[in-house]
């Protein structure tokens, strides 16, 4: 079995992050929903145990993992609130590209910080008026000297005026993805504002708003990569960014159907139990095999990102769409299977059906990824 089982070392990784998230999180998350707070210092905990560098390289400070272990913390911290968890999740995207793209003097200087979430990043690619299309993006950097000038505008950044940096795509060159080029901007950089927070129907404990650079001059040593290789790494950032989401969906789904059967078991009619009715339990069956095979899909597509695989994009992009669906639909069930007492913010159902719902949007739509399933396929 052990070729579909995790390790004991994996394991023992699941076990303290499902301890971090019953401790840190879980009794805190409906408070923080409904005041909209943003809890850094319990992200800052989060970092200290290495879950804000878990696939940076232990020669960067990081903790040296691979996506797979990234997707269990993600799913276990999930199961205490997935809007936090997804913050993490995209903090850890930008710190390893950073890592993995950055000259040496950059992540000298940016991921010490980084590792530990002292301070913390954002990943910013989407723009007003390019979203799905993201090689159509607008914001403009052009070179003066060892700076480069930085205009333009990112929307619906998660960490938006909270983040300290924002690994940001710029166009350096002509139109398309070959013009796209990849820095780091610090919050402090003159020039660097941002738009009001957004109202949003779910991931109330992490800020989102629109960043705008106004002539932003930003050194040179602060771009990823050679210019014009911005829009690569964005989507190598992507294919991380993409599990990690669908792990934090599967961690919502997991509590949702996890509350479902206490209530089942709990709630009382006609005399009966509900869970002993078999409506009941074959919807309780249907949603535990729905999430275990979106595991499965979302484990192996894990191994193919570390380990570099030729289809690893396909199976990010599959993984993630099934995980994600899976996750609202699961979540939805099991509203449903609370009757109004779903729909109350007494219980943790409604919260988690809003935070979840948001998955199947970021990180490239479901609609985007089954492009980007049916090309690699008829490209074979």
């Amino acid at each position: 079995m052990s070729q579909f089982d995790l390790t004991q070392d994996q394991r023992a990784i699941q076990d303290l992050a499902r301890r971090f998230t019953a401790e840190e999180i879980t009794p805190h998350a409906a408070y923080w929903d409904e005041k909209h707070i943003f809890p850094v210092e319990t992200i800052r905990k989060a970092g200290a145990l290495g879950f804000g560098a878990i696939y940076v390289s232990e020669a960067s400070g990081g903790t040296g993992l691979g996506r797979l272990e990234a997707a269990i913390v993600m799913e276990a911290m999930a199961h205490g609130c997935p809007s936090t968890s997804a913050f993490i999740s995209i903090h850890n995207m930008a710190s390893w590209m950073i890592d993995q793209f950055g000259a040496e003097a950059v992540k000298a200087r940016y991921l010490p910080a980084l590792v530990t979430m002292e301070q913390i990043a954002s990943y910013c690619l989407t723009e007003p008026g390019s979203g799905s299309d993201a090689a159509a993006l607008k914001s403009r950097a052009v070179r003066e000297g060892d700076h480069y000038v930085v205009s333009g505008s990112k929307a619906f950044i998660s960490g938006g005026g909270a983040s300290d940096l924002y690994v940001t795509m710029v166009r350096t060159g002509a139109e398309g993805p070959h013009g796209i080029s990849c820095l780091v901007i610090e919050k402090d950089m003159p020039g660097v504002s941002f738009g009001a927070q957004e109202r949003k129907l779910g991931w109330h404990s992490q800020p989102t708003s629109l960043v705008h650079f106004d002539q932003v001059r930003v050194p040179v040593e602060n771009r990823l990569g050679a210019e014009g290789e911005g829009f690569r790494i964005a989507m190598a950032g992507l294919d991380g960014g993409r599990l990690n989401i669908g792990a934090c969906s599967l961690g919502g789904a997991q509590r949702a159907l996890d509350e479902a059967i206490a209530y089942c078991r709990s709630r009382h009619q006609f005399g009966r139990a509900i869970v002993d009715f078999q409506a009941t339990q074959f919807r309780l069956a249907d949603m535990e095999t729905e999430l275990q095979a979106a595991r499965a899909l979302l484990y192996l597509a894990a191994t193919k990102v570390e380990e570099n695989a030729p289809d690893k994009t396909r199976f990010a992009a599959m993984a993630k769409r099934l995980a994600t669906d899976t996750g609202s639909a699961v979540v939805d069930r099991a509203l449903q299977l609370h009757g109004g007492y779903g729909y109350l913010m007494d219980y943790p159902i409604e919260r988690l059906w809003r935070d979840l719902r948001v998955h199947q949007i970021l990180e490239g739509t479901n609609e985007i990824m089954r492009v980007i399933i049916a090309r690699d396929l008829l490209r074979q």
